[in-house]
């Protein structure tokens, strides 16, 4: 079995069940936002750069989506990506960045569509080849332009480029006919300058609002996200993308979660090689959970999962895979 480091954001401390090791203390570091800012997220480069996104409100109302690099010692000063009264701005779908190991960075975000009025708003995506002085005109990786919800976009470094992974509501695009309530998953290519290769459909019915994850293993993309049956089972499912062909959709385990609505709840994955982590919260059988699991094979399959917590874990949970193949899991934990 798979040692576990397991930290529990709800303890403020961090522990190791399975071997009692003590990790490196926490210690704070000052933010570079500024105030009003909310919906902030961390992005690991290749060469063990951070970058933080965030947006941030400004007197006049309009938002600015703006980040900032750790250089080891202190953060850069903050840069501006992008303002604007635009911007849909929800506590679960934030904007994120990407970085390429050969230097370029994309940024997504969601922009409302027309007045601004009711759920319909697309992604968009920009691009910076000179570490985010300046950004492209941005672009969606969507073809369809209905009326609808697109985000929870996850991106990757891609060959020459990235890749992007979202949730795409298009079927629910009431100006067409027989709309449908239920999402999908999409992905596509895009390189640091030109247009995006065309979309591809991953999953043909989704949960409506669960983060989609991503890793890169040694045969390529892994993409995890919470899949939804007729039957309203929302178990966390996975496609790999091999051979340049997407797979099809499986499930990691079947916990048999029905319910009839959305958790807001993703997964998370890690990988190195073909030696893969995904962690996960569950509410099966009523009883909430967290749990990981293993591959070696790249996503292939999964070992089946190790529970790390079925106290009151409330999930949001997230996965890195350490130097010795152990996986470090956080997650939020209720106090009541």
């Amino acid at each position: 079995m798979k040692r576990l480091l397991l930290a529990s954001v709800f303890l403020s401390a961090v522990a190791c069940r399975a071997a009692q090791e003590p990790i490196v203390p926490v210690e704070p570091l000052a933010s570079p936002a500024g105030p009003g800012a909310a919906e902030s997220n961390l992005t690991v480069a290749a060469d063990g750069q951070v970058y933080l996104s965030w947006l941030e409100r400004a007197q006049d109302s309009s938002v600015a989506l703006r980040f900032a690099r750790y250089d080891g010692t202190a953060w850069t000063a903050a840069r501006t990506i992008r303002s604007g009264r635009d911007f849909f701005v929800n506590w679960a779908d934030f904007p994120s960045l990407a970085v390429h190991p050969g230097g370029a960075l994309a940024v997504h975000w969601l922009q409302r569509q027309g007045d601004g009025k009711g759920y319909s708003y697309d992604v968009r995506i920009a691009r910076s080849t000179d570490g985010g002085a300046t950004w492209s005109e941005p672009f969606m990786p969507h073809g369809d332009r209905g009326r609808s919800e697109k985000g929870f976009v996850t991106m990757w470094p891609d060959g020459d480029g990235f890749g992007a992974a979202w949730l795409d509501g298009r079927n629910a695009d009431k100006t067409r006919p027989n709309p449908r309530q239920e999402m999908m998953v999409y992905a596509t290519t895009f390189g640091a300058t030109g247009a995006p290769a065309p979309e591809q459909q991953l999953d043909a019915r989704t949960c409506d609002c669960c983060q989609t994850s991503v890793a890169l293993t040694a045969d390529g993309p892994i993409v995890a996200y919470r899949d939804r049956t007729e039957g309203e089972i929302r178990d966390i499912y996975v496609t790999r993308r091999v051979n340049g062909a997407w797979t099809a959709p499986a499930p990691v385990h079947a916990d048999g979660w029905e319910i009839n609505a959305c958790p807001v709840n993703g997964p998370s994955l890690a990988a190195e090689g073909r030696h893969v982590a995904i962690a996960w919260y569950t509410g099966a059988h009523d009883t909430a959970r967290v749990n990981v699991a293993f591959s070696d094979d790249a996503g292939a399959t999964f070992g089946p999962p190790t529970v790390v917590d079925e106290d009151k874990p409330a999930g949001r949970v997230a996965a890195v895979l350490l130097d010795d193949g152990s996986a470090l899991v956080s997650w939020l934990e209720r106090a009541a």
